[in-house]
Parts: structure tokens; sequence; C-alpha cells
């Protein structure tokens, strides 16, 4: 078994309706002044009006910010930190909707407490000062950010995003309230979903996974694969959206405790170059990531089909039938299945694969990714 260094620190609170206990959950943790992070479309579904009823019932200020943007950038965390400054007193956030929010409810923290930039924090573990309190409230089953400590920011010129990470950045507290991702639109919810596929299955055999990452990624994969159809399909069913939210809570944990791999590292150049949508993009690519990692992970690639209960003939082929799934999967939802139907041309493979190497993520796959190796897998993909 390898080691590892496990330090939970989050308070997790899940069940239908929990959005009711942001306030005491706020108060109990000592806000008084509370920055609420969000984005427009969360506004127009009604859930800040509910988060700041339940500060409100908590005797807590709330004062919101929601210029939140999708894949949000340095120049949005500095508006946010601005924002913040000029109402005076902040002592507590909340980030509230998808990813977005709570990575830039996480960048707002960076800068409110340590000044600098964004690119100061670039890493892991840059921030000298403490930061403040703060709660993370998923609105889909998606990115799993309000179980890790980085805060994924975008910079405006390149699009290239930044890892920061900090256990100080860490939310002390969780809300998992299923009832918050009945309002996302069908397209969202696939995307999102596959996402968090993704995450449980490139966490599961990183380079640095370990017994408690496995844990959270193989019941993240359970909870999701078994889930996912009638998540889309019922949108009503509060019991299966309440599984893929969880299991996208345990993919995220998974990732803090292990780290991601070639999926996302090809992926995150086709976000940046082509405005492919962060969860389409990996769906793109991990079938063939499974593929091209099998000679290296089949045995945990078995594990996790298994898991599942999927009949498979053994580590040896188990690689081929898990990018099946993952490929029906990405069908259920209705997303492309090639790279040339979201306009990705073979011409721009060369300056595609030189990114994706460079990517961190890809440090972390279990087969090493090359240049030459990134070209491949974009050839299969294409």
């Amino acid at each position: 078994m390898r080691e590892f260094d496990y330090d939970p620190t989050t308070r997790v609170v899940f069940g239908e309706n929990s959005l009711d206990r942001l306030g005491q959950l706020a108060s109990d943790l000592g806000g008084h002044r509370v920055l609420l992070v969000t984005d427009p479309g969360i506004v127009r579904a009604g859930h800040v009006e509910r988060a700041r009823q339940a500060l409100r019932e908590a005797g807590l200020e709330c004062i919101v910010f929601d210029a939140v943007v999708e894949n949000p950038t340095t120049t949005v965390v500095e508006r946010g930190r601005d924002f913040a400054l000029d109402e005076g007193g902040i002592d507590f956030i909340v980030g509230l909707g998808g990813g977005s929010s709570m990575d830039a409810a996480k960048g707002v923290n960076f800068l409110l407490t340590n000044g600098g930039r964004m690119e100061d924090y670039w890493g892991i573990n840059k921030a000298k000062r403490p930061m403040l309190p703060s709660i993370g409230v998923p609105t889909t089953a998606g990115t799993g950010s309000e179980a890790q400590s980085f805060a994924l920011i975008s910079q405006p010129d390149t699009h290239e995003k930044m890892a920061c990470g900090d256990r100080k950045a860490r939310f002390r507290a969780v809300i998992l309230d299923p009832v918050l991702t009945a309002s996302m639109p069908a397209d969202v919810a696939s995307v999102t979903a596959m996402d968090a596929i993704s995450h449980a299955v490139e966490s599961y055999v990183s380079s640095k996974s370990n017994h408690v990452s496995r844990m959270f990624a193989r019941e993240a994969w359970r909870l999701l694969e078994s889930n996912f159809s009638l998540s889309l399909h019922v949108p009503q069913d509060m019991e299966a959206r309440g599984r893929m939210l969880l299991g996208a809570h345990w993919a995220g944990a998974a990732i803090e405790n292990s780290m991601l791999g070639a999926a996302h590292a090809c992926a995150n150049p086709l976000t940046a170059h082509f405005d492919v949508t962060h969860g389409v993009a990996v769906s793109l690519m991990l079938p063939h990531v499974v593929r091209y990692n099998a000679s290296v992970a089949g045995n945990e690639y078995h594990e996790l089909v298994t898991a599942a209960g999927t009949p498979n003939g053994g580590p040896e082929s188990s690689a081929d039938t898990l990018s099946e799934r993952l490929a029906a999967l990405r069908s259920l939802a209705r997303l492309p299945s090639r790279l040339r139907e979201v306009n990705v041309g073979r011409d721009a493979f060369p300056a595609l694969a030189e990114d994706a190497a460079r990517q961190w993520t890809g440090t972390f796959n279990p087969r090493r990714l090359g240049v030459q190796d990134a070209m491949e897998l974009y050839e299969r993909a294409f």
C-alpha cells in the first residue's frame, strides 16, 4: 500500500433542503458579514434568495457578488476582491453554484486575505496568512470543487488554467442539497456528470492514488455510473440526483487525495484553444486515455469495472470494457463523440499536443504522456 497523508477538515452536510442550514453553519463557524459568490444563473434559479434568507434568519448580513462566469479568470476574481473591499467588513465567504462559482470564491479568499495576484498562488501552499472561513454549496453534480483545496483560475490572455492550491482555502463546511441540482438544464446535467465520472476514473489510476483516494473514487464511480441514466431521463427523481451529487463530491475528494491524468491534460487545451466545454472535452478524450493506459492500469480498471457490476473478462480486457462503458454513457448524454464534431481539425494537433504535454495533470497519469503520445490520443479521438 502506498503512503498517504489524509487530513480531513471539511464538514459535509447532505440532504434535501439542507441549504436551509446555511445560516446556522456559517454562524457556528464565526461568520457575521458574509460575501456570497455566485453567478447570474443561480440568481435567476432562486437559490441566492434562499441562501440569503437562511443567512438572515441566523442574524447574518449577506452581500452578493454575482458576476462569476464559466471558467473564471483572474479578472473575475479581482473584481470580486474589489467588490468585497468596497463593501468592507467581510469575515466569511460562501461559494454557491457550479465549480466556477466555488473556484472564484476560493480565489477571492486568496486575494482578500493574502493580497497580490492569483499568479502568486499558482502551485501549492503559497498563501502565508490565514484565510477566511468559508462554505461551499454546489448546484451541479460535477466538478467536486467543494471537496478540494484548489481554485482553478484561468489567465485572461492565454486561457491557461492555474491550479492554486492551499489547505487554508478549503471550505470549512459543504452543503450537498440535491434540490439545488433540479434547476440544472439537461445539457448542463449531462456535461457535469461526465466531468464527475472522469474525476472518479482518472483519480483511481493516478500515480498519486492511494488507499484513501481509491476508496473515494471507487464509491464515486459506483454511484455515478449506476445513477447516470436515471438522473438524466427522470430529472425529478431526487434519490438519483442525490446519489449523483454525492458521487461528484466523493470524486472531488478522490482528486484532493490523489490527482488526475492524461484525459484532463488533453482536454484543457481543447477548452483553451477551441472553447470546447470542459466536460465535453474530457468525455471526448477519456475512453481513449483508458485504452492508452491499459498496459499499466489494467488491474485498477478491472476493479472499477467489477465495482460497477459490469461483466468482464478480467484485467486484460477491462480497459476495453471500461472504455466502451464510458463511450456509452457519453452517448446517453447526447454529447459529441469525435473531435471533428466540435470543429477541431488535424492541423491543430501539433499545438494541442505541445500544450497537453505541458499540463500539470498529465504528470500524474500512470503512463508517461509526451507530445507524440498526446498527438496519438487526439488522432484516436478525431
